[in-house]
């Protein structure tokens, strides 16, 4: 049903992903961006969200004694520039998880609680690979409908800015890549 040769618009594309969807479960949809240089990162709020539930937590002394016994029930961790001295001692056990705050991944803020609320709304990190000018990332569920995945889609695009794409690809878990031209 693709046409590897063809680049397809983003309505086009989000229409023949819905006909491939053969799975029995409620596929991610990914987009894989080819980028014109190493370097590109930042975040951006999906309008829509990824549909995946993301727990965050907020440094304290209570979280930190969790983490020593080795009970890590979070997959953001937020924290405030004054009490990184605190979380060093269990740097050991989050840094090998990219759970360590820091400021490049949005991690490290001011007000923990606004951060926390973009988080689980669907705020996203994008970067290019180290070695490579390639970012894959995710952009909702097949159950969002082409719309709400439209949306989604041009939101990222414009975040990363068009002008730093080499080409996009668009699939979901279990379906071929379809390549976009926007």
């Amino acid at each position: 049903m693709v046409d590897k040769t063809k680049k397809y618009t983003l309505s086009e594309a989000l229409d023949l992903i819905s006909k491939i969807n053969r799975a029995k479960f409620d596929e991610t949809v990914e987009l894989h961006i080819n980028a014109t240089e190493k370097g590109i990162s930042g975040n951006v709020t999906l309008p829509h969200g990824t549909g995946k539930k993301v727990r965050v937590a907020i440094a304290d002394d209570e979280l930190i004694a969790r983490v020593e016994k080795g009970k890590i029930d979070f997959d953001v961790l937020l924290a405030e520039p004054i009490f990184m001295p605190k979380l060093a001692k269990v740097a050991k056990i989050l840094g090998p998880k990219g759970l360590m705050p820091n400021p490049k991944n949005g991690t490290l803020v001011k007000d923990p609680q606004k951060a926390a609320q973009n988080f689980q709304k669907g705020q996203i990190n994008f970067r290019t690979e180290a070695k490579a000018p390639i970012m894959h990332l995710t952009v909702g569920k097949m159950s969002f409908g082409s719309k709400k995945l439209s949306e989604n889609i041009e939101t990222l695009i414009d975040a990363i800015k068009k002008e730093k794409i080499r080409n996009v690809t668009l699939k979901s878990t279990m379906s071929p890549g379809i390549k976009i031209d926007f």
